[in-house]
């Protein structure tokens, strides 16, 4: 059985999501660069490994990474999953990876990238909003697109009520994409674009807000 690593900084929510969906993998370890990560606590009520590597105890990035990446080569892991991990990895650090480390990003990206994606997409006055799953390269939030899940920006939406609608896509996309990566079909490819074979195709649109039957 293959396994997976989880990065995590904070709650585990799509820790969570990951350990509901029954993947065929095992999640050998969760590591965190915070000692006080709820998700921590999750990962140990499932009898998973956990580690703590608190990046305010290193000089640099680059003695930071070189520590996880020697902690994840410990378990040789098919794939490395990034859920709400909040470091910048250094070049050296996902060049190691490369093609088998992803992210989530709460946002549609290119858009939105970085922090504060709710408030800011309330802001600019969007009408769709959403979460994108993406392999990690050194180009922060801007890895090639697995997949990408849209909600509607509802009138009267506060950052909490758009992130929860969010963060229920993110739970549901995140499981899907890593059991693509396990069963061989999503793969990094050499034009530098994310691979799925036998993907369906969507929806033709998606309009929010709905126009009037009677205007169209």
């Amino acid at each position: 059985m293959k396994s997976i690593i989880v990065l995590i900084s904070g709650r585990g929510s799509n820790l969570g999501a990951i350990l509901r969906a029954g993947l065929q993998a095992q999640v050998a370890a969760v590591i965190s660069n915070r000692p006080d990560a709820a998700g921590l606590a999750l990962a140990r009520a499932a009898d998973i490994a956990t580690a703590v590597l608190d990046h305010r105890e290193f000089d640099s990035r680059e003695a930071f990474d070189a520590a996880l990446a020697e902690r994840i080569d410990t378990h040789v892991p098919a794939l490395v999953v990034l859920a709400g991990f909040m470091r910048v990895l250094t070049a050296g650090f996902v060049d190691r990876y490369r093609g088998r480390m992803i992210n989530i990003h709460p946002s549609l990206l290119p858009a939105f990238t970085g922090l504060d994606t709710h408030r800011r997409a309330l802001d600019a006055g969007v009408r769709i909003h959403g979460c994108t799953v993406h392999f990690v390269t050194s180009d922060l939030d801007g890895g090639p697109i697995i997949a990408q899940a849209a909600v509607p920006v509802l009138p009267g939406d506060d950052e909490a009520a758009l992130a929860a609608r969010v963060l229920e896509q993110e739970h549901r996309l995140y499981p899907q994409a890593i059991r693509w990566f396990l069963e061989g079909r999503l793969t990094l490819a050499p034009n530098g674009r994310a691979q799925l074979a036998g993907a369906a195709e969507g929806a033709q649109s998606l309009i929010n807000p709905l126009p009037d039957p009677a205007g169209v």
